[in-house]
């Protein structure tokens, strides 16, 4: 019971500061629509676009942090392990790193289009340099300890890669794919601005154009749960895989 309530608190409590805003005459009502209002407009449409608009951002998404993780975690390892390697890249790594997303999207139309692999570009892009920085870090801050002990106890080459970094690498790439899922997401708006006509990002662009401030708020609200679904999913399976790491709590 507690910790439901716990997990509960934070939700209600804003949902009463929304209303609170709404009635509070601070701001225009017409400018911030009541949470019923809002869900009532999500089941409306629910029964036309929006489980389309989900699934086709829900893919976009997909797609951008799978190609983007598959190669931030060996290009991080790397950089994190060799440290001559990772002193000559990381200025390049960090400068294309604080380049943001939209601003490339000009390019990204002269090269690639303005089809799905547009979208899925700019999605990988904001995946993989996310993702690569948290895994060198990660992996660079492995005690050598480990690597000593091991071949002290006589493991080859080999077995210290598979039985010893691999599974001190696993927590990092966990982290390093939550890191690229949440950048994918706060991403997703700009990848949908090339002639995107379904996504979330769409429905909301789309909304904004005609001043639909309600449908606005359902497209940012189902952007933040299904993320937070993804993240609750991966911190179960991290839990699963790194049982064996110590934990404060």
């Amino acid at each position: 019971m507690r910790r439901a309530a716990l997990i509960l608190a934070p939700w209600l409590a804003l949902l009463a500061g929304w209303y609170g805003i709404h009635y509070s005459g601070l701001i225009n009502p017409a400018l911030v629509p009541t949470p019923h209002e809002v869900a009532k407009r999500f089941v409306e449409l629910m029964r036309d676009r929006l489980p389309m608009d989900i699934l086709m951002s829900t893919r976009r998404v997909f797609l951008g942090v799978l190609c983007g993780i598959a190669l931030a975690v060996p290009v991080g390892f790397v950089l994190g392990w060799y440290k001559t390697i990772r002193t000559f890249i990381d200025p390049l790594i960090n400068f294309f790193r604080a380049l943001p997303p939209i601003a490339l999207i000009p390019l990204v139309i002269v090269y690639f289009g303005v089809d799905e692999l547009a979208k899925t570009v700019i999605l990988f892009y904001a995946s993989f340099f996310a993702g690569v920085i948290v895994m060198y870090e990660g992996i660079s801050q492995i005690s050598p300890i480990y690597v000593r002990v091991a071949r002290t106890l006589g493991a080859t080459d080999g077995e210290i890669f598979r039985k010893v970094i691999i599974p001190l690498a696993v927590p990092h790439m966990l982290t390093a794919l939550r890191v690229a899922l949440g950048v994918a997401w706060a991403t997703l708006v700009a990848s949908e601005l090339i002639a995107a006509q379904q996504g979330l990002g769409a429905l909301i662009q789309n909304a904004g154009s005609f001043f639909q401030l309600d449908i606005i708020y359902v497209g940012i609200i189902c952007i933040g749960f299904i993320a937070l679904l993804m993240d609750l999913g991966l911190r179960t399976l991290a839990r699963r895989f790194v049982s064996w790491q110590e934990r404060i709590a």
